[in-house]
């Protein structure tokens, strides 16, 4: 239902931050219920997806936020901002910045991650909604359907936008072509990664650049769940990006880290990816742009990894997605 916390670093858990909600964004001058997060609509995939700290944010405390919103005729991601009281139990100044289009009502594919780009802007990814008639709009600019999207922090769209001068395009968009995103991150390049659930046998590994093209539903490696080939698609299209790497049989992939820490100097470099059905947490190894080597670790644990991240003291950050999750630090054997 999507509640907000803080967890020390001795792993003490805050109690949910309230807060009041500014009138025309879900309430007027009263605390919401939902920790002072506008409304959010927990259906199937849906709920609180993604929070990212402004990158000034020892100076600001502003905190961004993704969830399923509900909507006149369905339900869409959006995005959110506020900042964190001085006391922190609080979210003040609390306003939706960016609504993905079209709303569409079922409870599938929101994406969502959110990130920071050494530009400064906010990146964020969006799922094609599952349904059939959803996947020719991700290969169409009118709509935010299986899109990466590039915004300012006031949720405006940049003018140096790949389609922001293009008529009929909407201007956020930065690329095109993906199924369902829940993994994204930057690398000490700078350079933005992410891994979207394929269908049946089809995640994808992607280096995603200005304005290309993904390819789903003409590009993939996956096929139909009912184990029938998708309509009209080929592992390679001239005029559309080659995935860097796939998986089949599927991870389920949600969350990604690019590793720059000193805890694991032998990991630096790599990528952590969670793994949800695969219940572990995937090691990639890059050289090139190539992946080289991987490996499956936590595989013991039998916990669905809803998302990894790397701390200020170099060790990660696992969060389990199970009815009773849990938030693992991960350091080196001592």
């Amino acid at each position: 239902s999507g509640q907000m916390r803080i967890v020390t670093a001795k792993g003490e858990i805050s109690q949910p931050l309230g807060g009041l909600l500014p009138v025309g964004q879900g309430g007027v001058s009263e605390a919401s219920g939902q920790g002072g997060l506008p409304p959010i609509t927990a259906r199937g995939q849906g709920g609180l997806l993604d929070a990212a700290l402004s990158p000034n944010f020892a100076r600001d405390r502003t905190i961004f936020w993704s969830f399923s919103e509900q909507r006149e005729g369905g339900s869409g991601t959006s995005v959110a901002r506020g900042v964190l009281s001085e006391d922190r139990r609080n979210l003040e100044q609390v306003r939706v910045i960016f609504r993905a289009q079209p709303t569409y009502n079922n409870g599938l594919h929101f994406g969502s991650r959110i990130a920071f780009g050494p530009d400064g802007m906010l990146y964020v990814t969006f799922g094609d909604r599952f349904d059939r008639p959803n996947r020719p709009r991700v290969q169409q600019l009118d709509n935010h359907l299986g899109k990466t999207v590039r915004i300012s922090p006031d949720g405006a769209a940049p003018a140096d936008n790949p389609y922001a001068k293009q008529q009929g395009a909407l201007p956020e968009i930065w690329s095109l072509g993906h199924r369902n995103i829940q993994s994204a991150t930057f690398d000490d390049k700078g350079r933005f990664w992410t891994v979207e659930h394929g269908a049946r046998g089809g995640d994808e590994l992607n280096l995603v650049e200005k304005g290309k093209n993904y390819g789903w539903p003409v590009v993939t490696f996956g096929e139909e769940y009912s184990g029938d080939p998708i309509p009209g698609a080929n592992t390679q299209r001239e005029g559309y990006e080659n995935s860097v790497y796939y998986w089949d049989p599927v991870i389920a992939p949600s969350g990604m880290e690019f590793y720059t820490g000193s805890a694991f100097p032998a990991w630096r470099g790599n990528i952590f990816i969670g793994g949800l059905a695969s219940q572990r947490l995937v090691r990639l190894v890059l050289k090139d742009n190539r992946v080289v080597g991987e490996e499956h670790l936590l595989t013991d644990r039998g916990q669905r990894i809803r998302d990894v991240r790397q701390g200020l003291d170099g060790a990660l950050y696992v969060v389990t997605d199970q009815s009773n999750g849990e938030l693992w630090k991960i350091t080196p054997r001592r």
